[in-house]
């Protein structure tokens, strides 16, 4: 009989392993061989696992003297009023301080020459840093230099000072250099220009001084200059890429390359470094990976006087570079779920904040706000639900600018709403989407909530003609603008008016005759409404008038196990008709177990003639 003992540590394994157990024995009953594999767990396992890459949880936290430092690489100006603005949070103790969240990370380079950087780049990929928003090449400070400098810069070596001498003497002759592509002598050059004279002009005469004023920048490349400063400040805002030792890994690459590889001096033109992956950091060149030797032995053997240096650097990230989740899990209590959604209304972020949340609601918004800038200027949070009949919700300002009246472009269309005293909801925009896609060109659309007209509007560029209708006057107001606006003031007719009394002066005129599809989107109470709003409305008409019975789309909440037949049986109590075929769908969870629910159908004859009509009371 063979026995066999494995013994394995727990911690060690790819996956975690979680037992109250300190020791577990396993006895496999197989009869030949015996195999007892003995189990250590680790009692040290953590539950936050820090992810690959950078993390707040990893990295150091700069003394103030290193953060005057790294400053000056991003913006001199900016410096200046930051490190000021940093030790006056310092002495007020302000509830967020954004040079908490600075981390400095040690990390190993590769110094190469700026043209050969992006081909060793694509070779090296999967060795480099690959940090998100952090490129893998960065710039050396101070190490531009012009190219018509590096060629005055000189030769090295023998046998280019002898190439040197063979090329000035064929100048002298020819006026340039076989293949070298240098400019010729003010004299030859004037000779040539004088044997090229033809119907178009001299060439560019090279010493001639502009006489003409220089040409004004179109205002496209003003603008794309303007977004390109723009974005590299912003980069250099979220990180800094420093040397902290060099001039010892040439030497090293000499014992790679071979003899004679460090005498060649020191660099000569530009260069640029290398952002190795972070496990390499501290690392020699003899320890770096055999992908990386061959590499740069085959770069050196197709160009010698290629020059590679292995460098130590340091990354310093600020608060611009981390998410708005991380920042959150940072500054909120542990256990707390983090806000990570909000619905966008413009330049307005729109925050439900739940109960825990609003002893930190300040804060929330201040990390929401500079995170999302500058699409986001006002950060609000709902305080009550909606229960007046305006639909309009009580909001709170909790950063940014305090104006609530903004700009939505959805659909192709611009639309002006005011939250304070309209109703809108981004989060229906692909619901409202849907719902046009089964509009045609012959259809007369009757919106009854029409709000500030995201249906109405979007609706009058496809169909024959809208009737929107609202009982809130301003957002009928918007409603009018938006029309104007959008250039469909002459294909919508808007009315101010109860939703029940606008059907029936809808379908009680001759307007009402053509009305092909009615859109109620009022999920507080539309389904209700259908008894008082259709029951009868053709009973003064004669069945063989022409009439039409159009598609009506319900909108409503139901909180009920089954929605759908909830919904269902609402509208058929509501219309006292027992066959009436509704197509349901439902449209997105409103809250925990809260549905919103669409219901489409055909208005039924016997509710259109029916003579017992429940009278509106005002």
């Amino acid at each position: 009989m063979v026995s066999k003992l494995s013994l394995f540590r727990a911690n060690s394994l790819p996956f975690p392993v979680f037992s109250s157990y300190s020791a577990l024995f396993i006895h496999k009953p197989y009869p030949k061989p015996k195999t007892l594999i003995f189990c250590v767990f680790s009692n040290n396992l953590t539950s936050t696992t820090v992810p690959y890459g950078p993390s707040l949880l990893k990295g150091k936290k700069p003394l103030l003297d290193d953060l005057r430092l790294a400053s000056i690489g991003r913006d001199r100006d900016a410096h200046r009023g930051k490190i000021g603005d940093l030790e006056e949070s310092i002495e007020k103790g302000v509830l967020l301080n954004e040079y908490e969240f600075t981390r400095v990370f040690e990390i190993s380079a590769i110094r190469v020459p700026a043209k050969d950087c992006f081909a060793l780049e694509n070779r090296l990929r999967g060795h480099l840093l690959n940090w998100p928003r952090i490129r893998n090449i960065a710039r050396v400070p101070g190490d531009e230099i012009e190219e018509d400098v590096v060629k005055l810069l000189g030769r090295e070596t023998e046998d280019e000072e002898e190439d040197s001498i063979v090329d000035s003497v064929d100048r002298r002759i020819r006026g340039k250099a076989e293949g070298d592509g240098e400019r010729l002598s003010s004299v030859l050059h004037r000779d040539i220009l004088a044997r090229t004279f033809n119907s178009t002009g001299y060439l560019k005469f090279r010493n001639l001084a502009k006489i003409s004023r220089p040409k004004r920048k179109r205002k496209t490349e003003k603008a794309t200059e303007r977004k390109e400063k723009e974005n590299g400040s912003r980069r250099n805002e979220m990180a800094v890429v420093e040397v902290v030792e060099d001039g010892g890994g040439v030497e090293d690459f000499e014992g790679l390359l071979g003899e004679g590889y460090g005498s060649r001096g020191r660099w000569r033109g530009s260069t640029r470094l290398l952002l190795l992956d972070e496990k390499y950091s501290g690392e020699q060149v003899q320890d770096l990976p055999e992908a990386i030797k061959v590499l740069f032995a085959e770069a050196k053997m197709t160009d010698e006087s290629l020059i590679f240096e292995l460098v130590k650097c340091r990354v310093t990230l600020f608060y611009d570079y981390w998410p708005m989740i991380e920042i959150l899990e940072a500054v909120l209590p542990k256990g707390m779920i983090v806000p990570s959604a909000f619905e966008m209304v413009g330049h307005i972020a729109h925050l439900n904040l739940r109960d825990e949340h609003l002893p930190y609601k300040r804060l929330i918004a201040k990390v929401v706000l500079d995170k999302n800038q500058p699409k986001i200027q006002t950060v609000v949070n709902k305080i009550d639900p909606i229960h007046n009949d305006f639909r309009t919700m009580q909001l709170e300002v909790l950063a940014g600018n305090h104006s609530l009246v903004t700009l939505v472009v959805e659909n192709g269309l611009r639309f002006h709403v005011d939250l304070a005293r309209v109703y809108w909801n981004s989060k229906l925009g692909t619901e409202r989407q849907r719902l046009l896609l089964g509009f045609d060109q012959n259809d007369v659309v009757c919106d009854v909530f029409a709000g500030v007209g995201p249906i109405a509007l979007a609706a009058a560029r496809i169909v024959k003609r809208v009737y929107a209708n609202d009982l809130n006057p301003h957002a009928v107001e918007f409603m009018e603008q938006n029309s104007v606006v959008n250039k469909l003031e002459k294909r919508i007719e808007i009315f101010n008016m109860d939703g029940r009394r606008f059907i029936k002066a809808m379908f009680s005129s001759e307007k009402g005759r053509k009305v092909t599809q009615v859109v109620m989107n009022l999920p507080k109470d539309a389904a209700e409404s259908l008894a008082d709003a259709f029951r009868g409305v053709y009973s003064d008409r004669q069945r063989d008038e022409g009439l039409s019975f159009p598609t009506i789309h319900v909108y409503g909440f139901s909180k009920a196990p089954d929605p759908e037949f909830d919904f269902h049986e609402r509208i058929r109590i509501a219309l006292s008709e027992v066959a009436v075929d509704v197509k349901m769908r439902k449209v997105r969870l409103v809250a925990p177990g809260k549905w919103m629910l669409c219901a489409s159908f055909i208005l039924p004859k016997s509710v259109a003639f029916s003579r017992k009509n429940l009278s509106y009371v005002d």
